[in-house]
């Protein structure tokens, strides 16, 4: 048996959520799994559909982090278990068990100054365990420049479901909110820093003149909705750019098999950096390319010329001409062919087999 320690875990929405589901259901059809994760309002259904245990822990934060770790020591006296495999460090740090550790990385949560208090907690955890999985080559190149050790560490990428039919009605509905607005661009995504859509917003301005029918998707929500707004206001853009948040699964795989380019060209903001970008994955599955940025890890996501464009999410120019390059003569077409056919090599059951190498 394997215990699956997260802190990030269905019901609740994001890209770690999903990353972690999609881990122990795979792990799953091969193993015996228990996942270990924190509590959710109406968790009930969800946990019951589950073809796998799953143990929640409520409280504050801090006495759920310590109750975690009392659980899972009790659990781990069981010779069944054959190891634990955690989302993050600091579900590793109580840990009081002889048992076979693995941890995922992800990028922003191991970035902090060498010497730091964090960074010497992060080393005295990861260091001292049987492997660390980074999400690109990126994080596994940050971990090693932060004083993890290069031979404990393997670079598996996120995986990720194959893509259900997509349902007719969300399709039709797009198609009305969207009549003949092209191309189109789109980022589903939190509205931070990081992910850019204010110098995407700006770029957006200069294609309007080339392009007057151009629209910009947003489906997400977070600190800079607002800002982004009143951004589109100053620019008179109102018109080339929708918001969406709290949709279903349905209309926004809608809305992204039925856009021409999905746009995220990431920055690194203070420590906060994109390791992988599994957005632009389930974007490919759709036959949609991608706009990344060369900070972070996007590069493991994205080939360049190929699947789409990897830019300089700092300079303004390098995303207009990337768009520019991708939209002339509807180049995104034959690298959204190419997108989908790359996306098939994240397929969950792909993946696996790189974490059995490690397991067995």
């Amino acid at each position: 048996m394997y215990l699956i320690v997260t802190r990030a875990f269905p019901p609740e929405l994001g890209g770690m959520q999903s990353l972690m589901w999609g881990l122990a259901n795979e792990m799953s059809k091969n193993f015996l799994v228990k996942v270990i994760t924190d509590f959710q309002e109406n968790h009930e259904k969800f946990d019951n559909e589950a073809n796998f245990s799953i143990e929640r822990i409520g409280g504050i934060k801090f006495l759920r982090k310590i109750r975690k770790a009392q659980l899972i020591n009790e659990i781990s006296k069981d010779n069944k278990v054959n190891g634990i495999i955690a989302d993050h460090w600091k579900s590793l740090e109580l840990l009081k068990t002889n048992k076979k550790k693995y941890c995922l990385i992800h990028g922003k949560e191991i970035n902090h100054p060498k010497g730091s208090r964090l960074n010497n907690r992060v080393l005295k955890v990861l260091n001292s365990i049987e492997k660390i999985i980074a999400n690109s080559q990126y994080t596994k190149n940050l971990a090693v420049e932060i004083g993890i050790k290069k031979d404990k560490i393997i670079v598996i990428n996120p995986g990720v479901n194959s893509v259900k039919e997509l349902d007719k009605k969300s399709l039709d509905k797009v198609e009305s909110l969207l009549k003949i607005k092209t191309p189109r661009l789109i980022t589903v995504s939190r509205f931070d820093k990081r992910k850019n859509h204010e110098k995407i917003i700006m770029a957006l301005r200069n294609l309007k003149q080339l392009y007057p029918d151009i629209v910009y998707i947003c489906i997400g929500y977070g600190d800079e909705e607002e800002n982004l707004k009143k951004l589109i206001q100053k620019l008179d853009l109102g018109s080339q750019v929708m918001f969406f948040k709290d949709i279903s699964n349905n209309l926004k795989n809608a809305l992204i098999a039925k856009s021409s380019i999905f746009v995220m060209p990431s920055i690194i903001y203070k420590t906060s950096v994109e390791g992988f970008g599994i957005a632009y994955i389930e974007a490919a599955q759709y036959g949609i390319p991608s706009l990344g940025g060369k900070d972070g890890g996007a590069s493991d996501a994205i080939d360049h010329n190929k699947t789409g464009l990897i830019c300089d999410g700092n300079n303004l120019d390098d995303i207009y001409s990337s768009l520019n390059s991708m939209i002339e003569n509807k180049k995104y077409l034959e690298l959204g062919k190419n997108a989908k056919d790359y996306s098939s090599k994240f397929q969950w059951n792909k993946i696996l087999e790189e974490y059995k190498k490690i397991l067995n």
